[in-house]
């Protein structure tokens, strides 16, 4: 795929760094010319431009790319007019960041393809960590539900799946079960596996390094880790 990231702070750094570490063709722009230095190795090609100006916005192939994302942050007034002017273009995707709740009220007014926010994304995964004690992986759905994978607690091993009443108690659905199992290969050798189990059986046991697949309201995970 191709893309535009305008913006080349850390975080819009790091975006056309791991995207083009991937395969994609990225095409960076900034209006600091020090940041583009810093990327312009490693990407398709990188523009210093004042992203605010048409006539220098033009200079980007904004309609002959997949995703166009307006990476800044910390200028509240550039990030609006971009994502105007990207609009005013017809530019048929577009990811803009948003550093606060103001920010991202007014991106939304936009209807963009997606609001990024990193920092909120970033604090939250920080909190599950501490507070749930183990490792997770987050898909947000909406405002309000999510699908998230979570190795399970030391509490869980050992009960039946449907002993831990995570719908009738947190309204959380189990979608799937990823669990390790040992395998050998062709040559013999012992190698750890892991398949999904999508249909769980009420009298299976939950095992060591089990994952579970729930999906359900945030406020309902919140409340399953605080019970934890």
């Amino acid at each position: 795929m191709k893309y535009i990231i305008i913006g080349l702070g850390n975080y819009g750094h790091v975006l056309a760094e791991e995207f083009s570490a991937l395969g994609h063709e990225v095409i960076g722009a900034d209006i600091s010319e020090s940041r583009v230095d810093s990327i312009k190795d490693k990407v398709a090609t990188a523009f210093v431009i004042d992203a605010t100006d048409e006539q220098s916005l033009s200079v980007l192939p904004l309609n002959s790319v997949d995703v166009v994302i307006v990476a800044i942050g910390e200028n509240f007034g550039a990030s609006i007019r971009v994502v105007a002017l990207l609009k005013q273009k017809k530019v048929q995707h577009i990811y803009a960041r948003a550093i606060d709740n103001v920010h991202k009220a007014v991106l939304e007014a936009f209807s963009l393809d997606k609001i990024l926010t990193p920092e909120e994304d970033a604090a939250r995964s920080l909190v599950r960590l501490f507070d749930f004690g183990t490792s997770m992986e987050v898909f947000r759905i909406d405002a309000e539900y999510y699908i998230v994978k979570f190795r399970v607690p030391e509490k869980f091993i050992g009960y039946f799946v449907n002993e831990l009443k995570l719908n009738e108690e947190f309204h959380l659905k189990i979608i799937g079960l990823k669990r390790a199992e040992k395998i050998e290969n062709c040559l013999g050798i012992s190698l750890t596996d892991s398949k999904i189990v999508n249909e769980l059986p009420e009298n299976d046991k939950i095992q060591e390094g089990d994952e579970l697949v729930c999906y359900g309201k945030y406020k309902d995970f919140q409340k399953l880790w605080k019970a934890l």
